[in-house]
Protein backbone atom coordinates (compact mmCIF):
# COMPACT_ATOMS: atom_id res chain seq x y z
CA UNK A 1 0.00 0.00 0.00
CA UNK A 2 1.11 3.21 -0.65
CA UNK A 3 1.57 5.41 2.18
CA UNK A 4 -0.85 8.54 0.41
CA UNK A 5 -2.57 8.16 -3.26
CA UNK A 6 -3.97 11.77 -5.14
CA UNK A 7 -7.14 10.87 -7.28
CA UNK A 8 -6.75 12.26 -10.94
CA UNK A 9 -9.86 14.33 -10.09
CA UNK A 10 -7.79 15.82 -7.10
CA UNK A 11 -4.67 16.08 -9.35
CA UNK A 12 -7.13 18.18 -12.18
CA UNK A 13 -8.21 20.27 -9.59
CA UNK A 14 -5.07 21.63 -8.03
CA UNK A 15 -3.78 22.04 -11.57
CA UNK A 16 -6.16 24.36 -12.93
CA UNK A 17 -6.16 26.12 -9.31
CA UNK A 18 -2.21 26.58 -9.76
CA UNK A 19 -2.75 27.70 -13.02
CA UNK A 20 -5.07 30.33 -12.19
CA UNK A 21 -2.35 31.42 -9.16
CA UNK A 22 0.77 30.85 -11.36
CA UNK A 23 1.48 28.71 -8.81
CA UNK A 24 3.72 25.49 -8.39
CA UNK A 25 1.11 22.60 -8.69
CA UNK A 26 2.09 21.11 -5.71
CA UNK A 27 -0.18 20.64 -2.89
CA UNK A 28 0.07 20.04 0.79
CA UNK A 29 -1.82 18.51 3.39
CA UNK A 30 -1.60 18.87 6.74
CA UNK A 31 -2.58 17.51 9.67
CA UNK A 32 -3.70 20.15 12.61
CA UNK A 33 -5.65 19.48 16.31
CA UNK A 34 -9.00 20.88 16.33
CA UNK A 35 -12.17 20.66 14.32
CA UNK A 36 -14.99 18.85 15.64
CA UNK A 37 -13.35 15.56 16.01
CA UNK A 38 -10.25 15.95 17.02
CA UNK A 39 -7.96 16.79 14.04
CA UNK A 40 -8.68 18.59 10.75
CA UNK A 41 -6.89 18.52 7.64
CA UNK A 42 -5.27 21.77 5.90
CA UNK A 43 -5.34 21.98 2.30
CA UNK A 44 -2.81 24.66 0.43
CA UNK A 45 -0.67 25.24 -2.69
CA UNK A 46 2.74 25.14 -1.75
CA UNK A 47 6.07 26.86 -3.07
CA UNK A 48 8.12 23.73 -2.85
CA UNK A 49 8.64 20.53 -1.64
CA UNK A 50 10.46 20.58 1.80
CA UNK A 51 13.36 18.27 2.38
CA UNK A 52 11.21 16.03 5.43
CA UNK A 53 8.26 15.91 3.19
CA UNK A 54 6.50 12.38 1.81
CA UNK A 55 5.61 13.34 -1.53
CA UNK A 56 3.59 11.37 -4.74
CA UNK A 57 3.21 12.67 -8.22
CA UNK A 58 -0.05 12.02 -10.58
CA UNK A 59 -0.36 13.63 -13.85
CA UNK A 60 1.98 16.10 -13.03
CA UNK A 61 0.51 16.92 -9.83
CA UNK A 62 2.85 16.56 -6.28
CA UNK A 63 1.27 15.89 -3.13
CA UNK A 64 3.14 16.34 -0.23
CA UNK A 65 2.73 15.73 3.70
CA UNK A 66 4.86 16.71 6.27
CA UNK A 67 6.77 14.08 8.18
CA UNK A 68 4.40 14.67 11.46
CA UNK A 69 1.39 14.32 9.72
CA UNK A 70 1.97 11.39 7.08
CA UNK A 71 1.49 9.15 10.25
CA UNK A 72 -2.02 10.31 10.81
CA UNK A 73 -3.09 10.11 7.14
CA UNK A 74 -0.59 6.97 5.92
CA UNK A 75 -2.88 5.33 3.68
CA UNK A 76 -5.44 7.71 3.04
CA UNK A 77 -6.72 8.62 -0.73
CA UNK A 78 -7.14 12.66 -1.56
CA UNK A 79 -9.68 12.97 -4.03
CA UNK A 80 -11.65 16.10 -5.26
CA UNK A 81 -15.62 15.33 -5.21
CA UNK A 82 -18.31 17.43 -6.25
CA UNK A 83 -22.17 16.84 -4.98
CA UNK A 84 -25.10 18.76 -3.76
CA UNK A 85 -23.00 19.83 -0.46
CA UNK A 86 -20.59 21.64 -2.71
CA UNK A 87 -16.90 21.06 -4.41
CA UNK A 88 -14.04 19.97 -1.63
CA UNK A 89 -10.87 18.07 -1.63
CA UNK A 90 -11.86 15.26 0.59
CA UNK A 91 -9.71 12.41 2.32
CA UNK A 92 -10.44 9.01 2.40
CA UNK A 93 -8.41 7.67 5.90
CA UNK A 94 -8.55 4.31 6.94
CA UNK A 95 -6.53 5.46 10.18
CA UNK A 96 -10.03 7.73 11.24
CA UNK A 97 -12.24 5.98 14.00
CA UNK A 98 -14.12 8.80 13.40
CA UNK A 99 -15.50 12.04 11.60
CA UNK A 100 -18.21 14.30 11.41
CA UNK A 101 -20.58 15.57 8.94
CA UNK A 102 -18.32 18.29 7.61
CA UNK A 103 -15.73 15.98 6.28
CA UNK A 104 -13.05 17.88 7.40
CA UNK A 105 -12.19 16.66 10.89
CA UNK A 106 -11.29 12.94 12.24
CA UNK A 107 -10.12 11.19 15.65
CA UNK A 108 -8.02 8.61 15.57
Amino acid sequence: MADIDLTSSAAARVATIAAKQGKPAILRLSVEGGGCSGFQYRFGLADSVEPDDLSVQRDGVTLVVDDVSIDLVRGSAVDFVSDLAGAAFKVTNPNATAGCGCGTSFSV
